[in-house]
């Protein structure tokens, strides 16, 4: 019978939040795989925790899960835990969770903390709907793909950043997306937590005369819906209606369903489209 693997998030710096049933699953299991040993030895000391450790990281996440996988599989229990907070997000943690699941073995999740659900929180920017980039891509043209489709976002965003890169980042971010409102949280749960709601430009503009210090959490306001069909309605100004149908046409739709989407794009009545189309 296949062991379990068990996700384990720890905190993200204060030890006080760390869960009974995570130290008591840390200390249960046979291994302990961690994303940097020499930091998760710590917490191990703290919690009075002498379960084996092995390292599970960004680059060895594909072989070393073949191997932890083939752990599992013999019967042993494995706990995931990574430097800070909850596994397999924004994590090579994911991998080893996708493998166990091919092969059937069980994986359950502990839950806690986690930097982008507490900075969200915190931001006091809408909590209803949001998505989660993580960092952005090192690679210039997928970054710049990235920068463009979150320009359109009307969700809540969140993004992580280091402190080298963070006036870089969000110097693209304005230019990618104007003036937003943008909350930063840098030290979560920590003596010197720091929440600073702001805008884009005073962001840039602080931290041109500051230097960052500390991994950043950054939540950035999403395009309003009533912006997103303003500028849809701008978009279609410069075209004629019978090449807006036209549009419609080649995307397969019939005469009457392009109308209605036209009328839509344009913010005005199917009627109005009707009568423009069909005037003698």
């Amino acid at each position: 019978m296949a062991g379990t693997l068990y996700l384990c998030a720890t905190p993200i710096g204060n030890l006080g939040d760390m869960t009974p049933r995570v130290v008591e699953t840390l200390n249960m299991v046979d291994v302990i795989a961690a994303e940097d040993t020499r930091n998760s030895i710590k917490l191990l000391n703290h919690f009075d925790i002498h379960t084996p450790m092995t390292s599970y990281h960004e680059y060895n996440k594909v072989e070393k899960a073949r191997l932890l996988t083939e752990r599992l599989l013999a019967g042993q229990n494995v706990a995931l835990v990574t430097d800070a907070g909850t596994p397999a997000i924004s994590d090579p943690g994911e991998v080893l969770v996708r493998m166990c699941l091919d092969q059937g073995i069980p994986v359950t999740s502990l839950p806690g903390p986690a930097a982008c659900i507490t900075a969200l929180t915190l931001s006091g920017l809408s909590t209803r709907r949001f998505c989660f980039e993580g960092f952005l891509p090192a690679d210039k043209r997928d970054k710049a793909a990235i920068l463009q489709e979150l320009s359109q976002e009307s969700r809540t965003m969140i993004l992580y950043e280091a402190p080298h890169h963070l006036v870089r980042t969000l110097g693209e971010l304005y230019r990618a997306m104007g003036q937003r409102r943008i909350t930063l949280c840098r030290e979560l749960t920590k003596r010197f937590e720091t929440v600073m709601p702001t805008t884009l430009e005073g962001a840039l503009a602080y931290y041109r005369e500051e230097e960052p210090r500390g991994e950043y959490v950054l939540v950035i306001e999403g395009k309003s819906l009533a912006q997103k069909k303003q500028e849809d309605i701008a978009a279609w100004e410069g075209k004629s209606i019978e090449e807006h149908m036209e549009h419609y046409r080649l995307q397969g739709l019939d005469e009457k369903a392009a109308m209605k989407q036209v009328a839509r794009d344009r913010g005005v009545s199917k009627r109005d489209i009707y009568q423009h189309l069909h005037v003698e």
